[in-house]
């Protein structure tokens, strides 16, 4: 299959794509207590609202994080993995 939309390399980068997303299993506060999210793969990844770099105003509030579980986030470790 050789057509100019769907390449090895355009096929390689989609999967690698799809890989990076997990979904939010829990949180919890690491030792400096910064919120570290739970992902469904088994990894953790920090989330921290740090303006101006990073705005993420929800992970400060309970409700707000509550609602956050089950949506997507990248996982850089199953990324890293996956190369």
């Amino acid at each position: 299959f050789t057509s100019a939309l769907f390449t090895q390399t355009n096929f390689n980068k989609f999967c690698y794509s799809y890989k990076m997303d997990r979904r939010i299993a829990g949180f919890h506060e690491d030792e400096e207590n910064f919120w570290v999210a739970e992902l469904e793969c088994g990894h953790k990844q920090h989330v921290r609202h740090n303006p101006p770099m990073t705005l993420r105003p929800w992970v400060n509030d309970e409700n707000s994080r509550k609602e956050r579980l089950g949506t997507f986030l990248s996982c850089k470790a199953c990324d890293s993995e996956s190369i």
